[in-house]
């Protein structure tokens, strides 16, 4: 069959009766090819040989498990808007029936016809829908010619700008006003103001021209004023001074530049320096009067290369630098994912097996004091691998209302330590202001990041004051007009001039020594800024300090106070829950707290064995499985152990801080290292919603719950 044949095929559903073989004779008459399918899987086969248009009877749809259908349908490309004709029976019309308004939300593009109906009225219907078919696949085709062209543009354009950029002389376009519209870099190193020499002030003496003859040239007849003209203009000669005092020579020509229409529409200037040139004849000259003449002026050449030279080698060593900074930093970031992942499940077990110890502990306060210290220490390491693994990960931000003088408050402390004592910290905080919306966590981190450049650029001490007021933004943001929580960080360090500061927060710029600094500070609070939204101002005088300004957006609710987690009452039955766990000692211990909450629990050592488990026929209420094992993740166990028992509840428990995107999203996760009171909850969660009751306790079967762990495994 061919490509356009199947693009305009019929399925048609209707098992029961002869509506099916009914349908399929009338398209047939009309040269339409339609296909019967017995049942919904055999239908959802078939959509991928190529569709036109689906056919459907109610009955055979209204109580089937349409997801299959729907997630085709659901995963079509914009283009694509499959047609479904469903045939009802009279009376059951979507303004009727809420059963066919519900079928029009799953299918989407759905047109009822009311049996009994007249042939005419399927064959119209069919052919109407043919015809959109036809169309949307029409529109793929423009789409896919559009995206083709429009690569063809983007690379001609991209080697245009290549030429365009690499080239040895200075090239400009400018329009009929003499506005500059594009020019490459080595333009740009002789006009860096973006205005041509005949539009700049004539006192400013920067451009100094000559003609054929050796007569100085007034601005009306630079290059670039005769070129908007109309003429032509070749190789006049200028002496140009650099903003620093230096000189060259310059030749510049001029070419008018004329639409489709003969029309003048703006000019093309063309600098080439010609100083080197110009070196020449004069060392010429020089070497006619006087050999040390020669020899003074070879030196300073040799000196002028060698400055060269050592100029490109402190280049490279500067971008050797900044490689090995990122390669430092990537290195760095994914061994600290994997340790704290590991450390991750050593804690599991460490955690697990204190809370079962706790409760067979006798009444002493000494061992209650020593087992106290035990569950700290466990946990602050938990605390400690989640840092480490939010510091492994490019985080996304997770903004929150923040109280600003709260934060600054308990950063005090922190902040003296960081400056040392001869930095002296103040924090000028007014008691009430509106809070902020701003990732906490990160915003801490920004506020030390300063204090440190701060105290690095205060050697011999000074005063590093961080302050809060709500103030109009002053600079460019997308910050709706009014006041906003506004954040100051002021020292009275050595500052940076205007060349420093103009490049101050470029990632991996830096004024530091090597080893002192990566260049990453100021460039992460400027992101943070402008990622949450706000705005951000860096201005510096030298020898008085600097100041970074932080404007951050309002927050809409109210700043929540933490509160201690309080012991959630479990109240669900025990159920059958298969544990499955690479790692002999996290299954261990996991399986032991779950038959001391009274669970009966099957143990697997994979994936694999799971699956084997689960086709013996052994009843399973719930499947808790580890993420990252070998052969099979936890993801894909979950996926086939659902395809085996649809229904099934499964626990995802992880020791990663995030997991790739669109990896088990819809599973319920269980963050390693955990307690037994929330492995209570989420298990309890799970199994109530699966029952959708709270079932009686089991009864006894009189073994002590570690008995019967080592009994299931």
């Amino acid at each position: 069959m061919s490509k356009v044949e199947t693009t305009e095929r019929a399925l048609i559903l209707a098992p029961r009766g002869r509506d099916a073989a009914v349908a399929a004779a009338l398209l047939g008459e009309i040269g339409i090819a339609a296909e019967t399918c017995p049942d919904l899987p055999a239908l959802c086969h078939a959509l991928d040989d190529g569709i036109g248009l689906l056919i459907l009877v109610e009955e055979a749809v209204r109580a089937a498990d349409l997801q299959g259908l729907v997630a085709w349908i659901g995963a079509q490309p914009p283009w694509s808007d499959l047609p479904v004709v469903l045939l009802t029976m009279r009376g059951d019309g979507a303004e009727r029936t809420p059963e066919a308004a519900r079928l029009t939300e799953l299918l989407g593009n759905v047109t009822f016809i009311e049996r009994p109906f007249h042939p005419t009225t399927l064959v119209s219907v069919v052919r109407t829908c043919l015809r959109g078919r036809r169309r949307q696949f029409e529109a793929r085709a423009h789409l896919v010619e559009r995206d083709r062209l429009l690569a063809d543009l983007a690379g001609e354009r991209a080697r245009f700008t290549t030429l365009i950029e690499h080239l040895p002389v200075g090239v400009s376009l400018m329009d009929r006003d003499g506005r500059i519209m594009l020019c490459n870099p080595a333009f740009e190193r002789f006009v860096p103001d973006a205005v041509i020499p005949s539009r700049q002030p004539s006192d400013d003496h920067a451009w100094i021209g000559y003609d054929d003859q050796g007569r100085l040239l007034s601005q009306d007849q630079f290059p670039g004023a005769r070129a908007l003209r109309g003429e032509m203009v070749h190789g006049v000669e200028f002496t140009h001074r650099f903003p620093d005092g230096s000189s060259t020579w310059l030749r510049v020509s001029g070419v008018p530049v004329r639409d489709g229409a003969g029309q003048l529409a703006g000019a093309l200037a063309v600098i080439v320096d010609i100083g080197a040139q110009k070196a020449a004849q004069e060392a010429l000259q020089r070497l006619t009067t006087t050999l040390e003449a020669t020899v003074q002026e070879r030196t300073g050449e040799l000196e002028a290369t060698l400055e060269r030279l050592r100029t490109e080698m402190r280049d490279r060593e500067r971008a050797e630098e900044q490689l090995r900074q990122t390669q430092r930093l990537e290195t760095l970031g994914q061994l600290t994912g994997g340790v704290a992942h590991d450390f991750n499940n050593l804690l599991m077990a460490v955690l697990g097996n204190l809370e079962l110890l706790r409760k067979r502990l006798p009444d002493d306060p000494t061992t209650e004091r020593l087992f106290d210290g035990a569950m700290q220490g466990a946990q602050r390491g938990a605390t400690l691998t989640q840092r480490l693994l939010a510091f492994a990960r490019r985080q996304d931000l997770q903004p929150q209302a923040v109280d600003l003088t709260g934060l600054l408050d308990g950063m005090r402390t922190l902040l003296e330590r960081s400056v040392g004592p001869r930095v002296v910290v103040r924090i000028e905080a007014p008691a009430t202001l509106p809070p902020a919306l701003i990732d906490p966590n990160q915003l801490e981190l920004a506020i030390l990041n300063l204090a440190i450049n701060s105290r690095d650029a205060m050697p011999d001490g000074g005063t590093l004051t961080v302050s809060l007021d709500e103030t109009p933004v002053s600079v460019s943001s997308e910050l709706p007009p009014g006041a906003h929580p506004h954040i100051c960080v002021r020292d009275t360090g050595t500052g940076m001039d205007a060349r420093t500061l103009a490049r101050a927060i470029e990632p991996f710029f830096s004024t530091k020594g090597i080893g002192k600094g990566t260049g990453l500070g100021l460039s992460m609070v400027h992101g943070l800024a402008v990622q949450s939204g706000g705005a951000f101002r860096l201005s510096s005088v030298p020898g008085e300090g600097t100041l970074v300004e932080l404007w951050l957006p309002k927050a809409t609710t109210p700043v929540q106070v933490a509160e201690p987690p309080a012991a959630a009452a479990v109240d669900a039955s025990p159920g059958l829950v298969l544990v499955v766990d690479d790692d002999m000692l996290i299954a261990m211990s996991t399986v032991d707290m779950l038959a001391d909450l009274g669970h009966t629990v099957v143990e697997a050592n994979s994936g694999s064995e799971a699956l084997e488990i689960l086709r013996s026929g052994q009843p399973v209420d719930l499947l808790l499985t580890d993420y990252a094992m070998p052969g099979m993740t936890g993801v894909e166990l979950a996926r086939a152990a659902q395809a085996m028992i649809p229904g099934l509840p499964v626990l995802l428990a992880t020791g990663y801080a995030d997991l790739p995107d669109g990896t088990g999203a819809d599973l319920p996760r269980l963050a390693k290292p955990y307690t037994q009171n929330q492995l209570a909850m989420a298990t309890a969660k799970l199994l109530s919603r699966a029952t959708g009751t709270s079932a009686p306790p089991m009864e006894s079967d009189g073994l002590d719950p570690l008995q019967r762990a080592a009994l299931h495994r």
